[in-house]
C-alpha cells in the first residue's frame, strides 16, 4: 500500500496555555477529496497553519508523501508540493486578475532580476509560458474574461475564484482550501461545487477543504474530519458524520440531544 499524501501523526500546537490541538492524527490517500468541519475556534485553521509551516509544531509530526515536513519552513512545504488558500484573501487588490495568477506561477522561476536582465530573450519565452499557462487557469476558473480588470474590483466570489486559480499555478499535489465559500449566495455555492470537484479531478489532485457550509461538504467529500476544542470528535463519511452524536452536540447543543 502507498504512503498517505498527508498524515498527521498526535500533532500538537499550544498558544500560551491553550491547547489549540490536541494529538492530532488523520490520514489523507492520494486522490481524496476531504472536508475538515468543526465550529468556530475549533482549531481547523490552525492545522493548515501547522501543515503549510506558519506555525511550529509543539508535537507529534506531521508528513507529506511519507517525508516528515514538520520542521519545514512555507516555502518548503510549497516547493515540495502543498499549496493554500486563506480565509481571509491575500490577493494583491490593483495588480490585474492575470498578474496575481502570473506572480504566484513566477515562484518555479529561478531568474532573479540580474538574471533576467542579462539573459532578456529567456525571460522574455518564460514570460510568455507564464502568461500563457495563468490564462489557461484563469479560463478553468471562469475568469479569463476579467483577466485585465483590477483583482480589488471582483465580486467577492470571484475573488476566491482567483486565490483558487493561484494555488493551482503553485502546481500542488496537495490542495488546502479553507473556507472558500465564505461569503457567497447560494448559487455561488453551488457552482463553486462544481468548480472543486472539477479540479480535483481533472489535476489529479489530493484536496482538504475547511468549510462552514455543510450541505458542500456533504455534497462533495466523501471523507470527513470533525474537531472541536481542538481535538477530532469524529472521522468518516458523511452519513456518519452528520449522524454523530458528538457532531450534532457540537454544531447544535445539548438542548438538541435532549429534546
Amino acid at each position: 500500500m502507498s504512503e498517505p499524501v498527508l498524515k498527521l501523526d498526535r500533532t500538537d500546537k499550544y498558544f500560551g496555555g491553550v491547547h489549540a490541538v490536541q494529538e492530532m492524527s488523520f490520514e489523507l490517500e492520494k486522490g481524496e477529496l476531504a472536508g475538515l468541519i468543526g465550529p468556530n475556534g475549533a482549531g481547523k485553521t490552525t492545522i493548515f497553519n501547522l501543515i503549510t509551516g506558519v506555525y511550529d509544531v509543539d508535537g507529534g509530526k506531521i508528513l507529506f508523501e511519507g517525508e516528515d515536513i514538520t520542521p519545514y519552513k512555507t516555502y518548503e512545504v510549497i516547493r515540495k508540493g502543498v499549496a493554500r488558500t486563506f480565509q481571509n484573501l491575500r490577493l494583491f487588490p490593483r495588480s490585474t486578475v492575470l498578474e496575481n495568477v502570473m506572480t504566484a506561477c513566477q515562484q518555479h522561476h529561478k531568474y532573479g532580476f540580474f538574471e533576467a536582465a542579462t539573459h532578456l530573450g529567456r525571460w522574455r519565452s518564460l514570460e510568455g509560458k507564464t502568461r500563457k499557462q495563468s490564462m489557461e487557469l484563469l479560463e478553468r476558473v471562469g475568469l479569463s474574461h476579467l483577466a485585465e480588470q483590477a483583482a480589488g474590483t471582483l465580486p467577492y466570489g470571484y475573488q476566491r475564484r482567483l486565490e483558487i486559480a493561484r494555488a493551482l499555478s503553485l502546481q500542488p499535489r496537495l490542495l488546502l482550501l479553507d473556507e472558500p465559500a465564505a461569503g457567497m449566495n447560494p448559487d455561488e455555492v453551488n457552482d463553486l461545487n462544481d468548480l472543486i470537484k472539477g479540479i480535483h479531478r481533472d489535476f489529479e489532485l489530493t484536496v482538504l477543504v475547511i468549510e462552514h457550509h455543510m450541505d458542500l461538504v456533504m455534497e462533495i467529500c466523501s471523507h470527513i474530519i470533525c474537531m472541536n476544542f481542538g481535538a477530532k470528535i469524529a472521522e468518516g463519511d458523511p452519513e456518519h458524520v452528520q449522524n454523530h452524536p458528538e457532531i450534532l452536540k457540537a454544531y447544535l447543543g445539548e438542548e438538541v440531544l435532549e429534546a
